[in-house]
């Protein structure tokens, strides 16, 4: 399956394909519907210092065409984490990439440093969860403060690449891209959830005790392709794009849009074995188009009229 390996910030994936952190758990969970070796990568739920119980039920519903969640980050903690999951989880030939996060840039950099030293592939800073009142999206919705957590983690980040995640809820997301790579991040990952709402007209209360929420899956998905496109045309770091991803096609859109990798969210939870799906579509279609390797199509959309 050489066609679809790839190296992403200095690290080789036996394919491109990746779980989105938040909708495969710590990937063990996933290990009993699929072998999980197949996959090219998994990024765990987001981790903090601490262990974070989440926001209070009920927080998923399904929409029309996707999902509305505020989970607001659970996790175990990252020293139950790499005491409890990790090992685990090395057992299986699959690149670790740890989804962090911190309320104050000082616990962006507690958790990096410890992350740093641990038994994993990559970190993927998570600057753009809507679903907390603190840190997350409050980092990612200022360039300012974009640039100046992405510059203490990297400061404190030495052995390991950094991917940062950003937020499409804002006007322009381009300074934000360019932020980061200025500031020293290794590639982004593009995008996280669109920011809304559902009421229940019978109860005349929102669906989620959060009242908002993080919108994903199909929906999304043109927003996705477009702003995956328009960081691609300010930065020169490797992308990851995500938004939407239910088929292989999907995939193969993000690729030509500039990115190197995909990951896939919320289809994991329509159909555990679509991740496995969309390798072996991406396969056969990179072999249908002649390409030597899946990265010959990355940012070879046609524009011309």
């Amino acid at each position: 399956m050489s066609v679809l390996k790839v190296n992403i910030c200095g690290v080789e994936f036996k394919n491109p394909v990746i779980t989105a952190s938040g909708t495969f758990g710590y990937g063990l969970e996933y290990a009993r519907f699929i072998d999980i070796s197949k996959l090219g990568g998994i990024s765990v739920k987001g981790i903090s210092y601490n262990e974070v119980r989440g926001n209070p039920m009920p927080r998923i519903m399904e929409t029309t065409s996707g999902m509305l969640n505020a989970i607001g980050l659970q996790n175990v903690g990252v020293h139950k984490f790499l005491k409890e999951k990790l090992p685990l989880l090395r057992k299986y030939d699959t690149r670790v990439i740890v989804n962090f996060w911190g309320k104050t840039i000082e616990e962006y950099v507690q958790v990096a440093e410890i992350l740093d030293n641990a038994d994993i592939d990559m970190l993927e800073m998570n600057i753009s969860c809507p679903n907390v009142k603190e840190g997350g999206i409050a980092f990612g919705s200022d360039p300012s403060m974009t640039a100046k957590v992405v510059s203490e983690c990297r400061k404190a980040i030495r052995n390991k690449p950094l991917l940062v995640k950003l937020s499409p809820n804002v006007t322009d997301i381009k300074p934000f891209a360019k932020a980061c790579e200025d500031s020293g991040a290794d590639g982004i990952s593009a995008i996280n959830t669109l920011l809304g709402m559902a009421v229940n007209i019978h109860t005349r209360k929102p669906y989620i005790s959060n009242v908002t929420g993080g919108l994903s899956g199909p929906a999304i998905k043109p927003v996705a392709v477009r702003m995956v496109h328009e960081v691609s045309k300010v930065v020169k770091i490797p992308i990851v794009g995500m938004g939407g991803i239910i088929r292989w096609e999907d995939a193969a859109e993000f690729f030509l849009v500039g990115a190197s990798a995909v990951q896939v969210g919320t289809a994991n939870f329509v159909d555990p074995e679509l991740t496995l799906k969309i390798v072996d579509g991406l396969e056969k279609y990179a072999k249908s188009q002649g390409l030597s390797n899946i990265s010959e199509l990355t940012g070879k959309v046609d524009l011309s009229k």
